[in-house]
């Protein structure tokens, strides 16, 4: 039992120590970069990546037909008005005997 407390506290120990230093690098370069120090490793390396690609494709021409007009036409039957006989004109103008 004393081996396994005593491994807890190096694990403990160890994650304490890594925080530490990276807060130390983290607040080692804020501060140069407030007071605008520059270290030797930014300058000296300076990479240009330059990537030029001339891809053309095949040409597509896309050809659409001129477009018809529809017509639609609708026939609209109306039926004729039945002609009056005589009787019936008779009783309209109120001649009937």
């Amino acid at each position: 039992m004393k081996k396994f407390f005593s491994n807890i506290k190096a694990q403990i120990t160890a994650g304490v120590g890594v925080v530490l230093a990276t807060l130390g690098t983290v607040f080692t370069d804020k501060v140069e970069e407030f007071f605008g120090v520059e270290s030797d490793d930014n300058a000296a390396v300076e990479v240009v990546q330059e990537q030029n690609v001339n891809v053309e494709g095949p040409t597509i021409n896309i050809t659409i037909p001129e477009q018809k007009k529809d017509t639609v036409v609708k026939k609209v039957y109306v039926k004729p008005t039945p002609k009056k006989t005589e009787t019936e004109k008779r009783k309209e103008e109120g001649l009937d005997w």
